[in-house]
């Protein structure tokens, strides 16, 4: 028997859409997951609707406190906020799994009235049993086989000691919906068997405690990942019964995004890829902005041609519609790049502030930066804003303007010509004769060609190389003539002479 959608379908449009982030606090948050977030927040934001942030934390052996922190200092670092749910509270509290067993029950004795779910005593090794009499297929698992017991039977089964499960009396036709992403999609009949709703003893499943959370908290739209995508057959059969039972009175649209794959082949990026550790991001120096940017990507566009985009145009324009359904491909180079861009789109002294927590952790400042640390970090962040990608890049280029001595990268010593020390030896004579008042980088910069280029006859990029390594110890470094006049002259001095006369 065929099925066209359940007619029950939320029609809810912009200010009524209502949508769910729901992580259980396992482990540490993963980008997969915040792209989960972003989408529904992304939606939620576009349309006017809300965001209900509430927590699946019943699987006690899995669970931690720890995880959960963890989420909302993800949330709280990447700015994803929401309006109902845990720390903020709101009309459908508590949004803890685990403080809601009392729901649960409630809508259970509703369903057991509506003659939705049933009483089932059978073990795994007497379906297994059945199914082999029967010549059925092991692997089809249970055979609905309780649905009609007697209550004869069930009083003998509670006379041997046995705790009933409870059981979700599945429709007898397909189920279809039409996924917001994919499409019409249809379970055909019989693809699955009468699934255990509450365990034996009372606990509650996953498939269970999900959808009836989405139902009392009314959920009109679910966005999640592909992998949960199968479970929906049965989440739409409970909705059949939540609504016979007077639970809620619509089902809601569902939304599957796609994979998000390692950079080789084509697995699921794992949650053990250093790529998909959100805080190994953070700590190399992503911004939330550039991050977010990124993981849009993963699924979606703005256009064909523009990659970077602010968060404002990422809201005005998205809809969970335009999502690809195809497998999405994490490339760190990218999500690099783009982060890159947004640094350079941020504000001179929003930079400067973003930066001291990685400069501060590196030893480069003070936390917070002294007075006179802060006024040459205020003075130095413009020269790199423009060239890195990754906050974290930031110490390794400024740390020499801020240090009192220098150390010299063994690969910046190896790329020196034989003729550095004559190089520095001249610099050094062409800046002694710049007097201190006047030590800025345009004097500097007309000395220092003077002495190199019209004096040595020597090209800008073999006369300033060994200056570079000379005073920063790296070969790559901010502006050399800026650099030069941040570190002022006497330091500049005793660095190039020093580099002169350090030991072979």
């Amino acid at each position: 028997m065929s099925s066209a959608p359940d007619p029950r379908t939320t029609t809810a449009t912009g200010a009524d859409i209502r949508v769910r982030f729901c992580p259980s606090p396992t482990g540490l948050p993963h980008v997969g997951l915040v792209r989960t977030a972003l989408f529904n927040w992304a939606y939620a934001r576009h349309n006017g609707g809300k965001l209900v942030f509430r927590i699946e934390d019943t699987d006690a052996a899995r669970d931690s406190e720890e995880s959960y922190r963890q989420l909302l200092d993800a949330l709280r670092w990447l700015e994803i906020d929401w309006d109902e749910g845990v720390e903020v509270g709101g009309p459908h509290a508590p949004y803890r799994q685990s403080e809601r067993h009392d729901l649960y029950r409630e809508v259970l004795e509703k369903l057991v009235a509506a003659g939705a779910i049933y009483e089932s005593y059978s073990t795994a090794e007497e379906i297994d049993a059945r199914n082999e009499a029967n010549g059925r297929a092991k692997q089809l698992g249970y055979d609905n086989y309780d649905r009609d017991l007697t209550e004869e039977q069930k009083a003998a089964f509670r006379a041997e000691g046995r705790e009933p499960a409870w059981r979700l009396r599945v429709p007898d036709e397909d189920l279809t919906y039409v996924d917001l992403i994919r499409g019409e999609v249809t379970f055909p009949a019989g693809s699955f068997p009468d699934f255990v709703v509450v365990r034996a003893g009372g606990v509650p499943l996953y498939t269970f405690v999900n959808p009836v959370d989405d139902a009392l908290m009314g959920i009109t739209h679910v966005i999640r990942g592909e992998d949960l995508m199968p479970s929906t057959a049965r989440q739409l059969s409970l909705y059949r019964a939540l609504i016979a039972a007077g639970v809620t009175d619509f089902v809601p649209r569902f939304g599957h995004m796609p994979l998000v794959l390692g950079e080789e082949g084509n697995k699921k990026l794992s949650k053990r890829d250093p790529k998909a550790d959100l805080f190994l991001q953070r700590e190399k120096g992503f911004i939330h902005e550039g991050l977010l940017n990124y993981l849009s990507l993963l699924g979606w566009s703005l256009a064909a041609d523009r990659d970077v985009f602010s968060l404002e145009e990422l809201i005005a324009a998205f809809d969970i519609a335009d999502v690809n359904p195809n497998p999405a491909r994490f490339d760190q180079k990218k999500a690099e790049s783009i982060n890159g861009d947004h640094i350079r789109m941020l504000d001179a002294a929003d930079f400067a502030a973003r930066i001291v927590p990685y400069l501060a952790a590196a030893g480069v400042v003070s936390d917070p930066p002294t007075p006179q640390e802060q006024a040459l970090l205020d003075a130095a962040a413009p020269l790199v804003q423009e060239r890195v990608q990754l906050l974290g890049d930031v110490p390794g280029l400024l740390g020499f303007l801020f240090a009192d001595d220098v150390t010299y990268d063994e690969d910046a010593l190896k790329s020196l010509p034989a003729n550095a020390n004559e190089v520095v030896i001249a610099s050094v004579s062409a800046l002694e004769l710049v007097p201190e008042s006047e030590f800025t980088t345009a004097a500097v910069q007309d000395a220092l060609a003077a002495a190199l280029i019209d004096g040595l006859g020597l090209k800008p990029r073999v006369a300033y190389g060994p200056l570079r390594v000379a005073l920063s110890g790296r070969r790559v470094s901010p502006p050399l003539f800026e650099s030069i006049e941040l570190l002022g002259k006497q330091k500049t001095l005793a660095r190039l002479s020093g580099f002169v006369t350090r030991p072979a």
